[in-house]
């Protein structure tokens, strides 16, 4: 399975309050996201997120503001590419 480590920021002020529900361990907030794992724009983000709409806000239009920013800080290439170089360094060693 491959994996992404992303990393987010938002600003928090910008969130709508009236979104936010109670469960029953906390207050919750549903977020959304898009992320091009293939670019990033001129600050180095790969994507950006926002709160969730319902189906019906999303049929009828409705867009929530765009909280903050997401950037890609790994992905299973350069894991892999980590793990076999130590493969090849432990063939060196000569015990």
């Amino acid at each position: 399975m491959a994996r992404v480590g992303l990393s987010v920021r938002i600003d928090v002020t910008k969130i709508d309050k009236e979104r936010l529900y109670k469960g029953k361990k906390g207050t919750y907030l549903d977020l959304v996201t898009f992320v091009d794992l293939d670019n990033r724009d001129q600050y180095d983000n790969n994507g950006f997120i926002s709160q969730s709409t319902t189906k019906e806000e999303r049929e009828s239009g409705v867009q929530t503001a765009i909280l903050g920013n997401v950037r890609v800080i790994g992905n299973a290439s350069t894991e892999t590419q980590s793990s076999d170089s130590l493969n090849e360094l432990e063939e060196d060693v000569p015990f």
